[in-house]
């Protein structure tokens, strides 16, 4: 099944000139949504995962799915000021602007397996981040895994020397 006609443009949102990838008809499609958890799995093989990291919002989605399926724990990493216990931090830029990512402090235990999952690769620079806070807590990076990439922005780079699986590239 090709996903991609389950992913529509949106344009000049959530500023002018950037192109939303919108992946609301995917999930709104059970045999679409099931067939992207099933890629995800497979792409993923055998490998041992203690934690599946989800990154805000979207990356909850199948982040979540994924920890059930995988039987791990879920750990979301967050935008400042939503995780209500201790957190450290990461400073990234992204396509279009800057921001900050959070991540409770006792999440991600040393020497824990982890898969990192968002919905979009664009610049990298998101989940860069979310796996420099994974690792300054221990946790050792088997995967990071997007529903799609933009591959024009070359955000593969900044996620080097990890494993990058995206299921539809743009």
């Amino acid at each position: 099944m090709d996903l991609k006609p389950y992913i529509r443009d949106i344009s000049d949102f959530p500023k002018p000139g950037i192109i939303y990838k919108d992946i609301t008809p995917l999930l709104n499609d059970s045999s679409a949504l099931a067939e992207a958890l099933r890629l995800f799995l497979e792409k993923l093989g055998t490998e041992r995962i203690d934690k599946v990291v989800g990154i805000e919002s979207r990356g909850f989605i199948f982040g979540a799915l994924l920890a059930e399926r995988l039987k791990a724990g879920f750990v979301p990493i967050r935008k400042p000021g939503k995780l209500p216990f201790g957190t450290i931090e990461e400073d990234y830029a992204l396509e279009y602007g800057t921001n900050t990512l959070h991540l409770h402090r006792d999440a991600i235990k040393t020497g824990e397996r982890v898969l990192v999952h968002d919905d979009v690769l664009a610049t990298g620079g998101t989940a860069a981040a979310a796996c420099k806070l994974v690792e300054r807590l221990g946790g050792e990076i088997v995967q990071v895994n997007f529903l799609m990439e933009l591959e024009f922005l070359n955000g593969k780079e900044k996620l080097k020397p990890h494993q990058v699986v995206s299921l539809c590239r743009f």
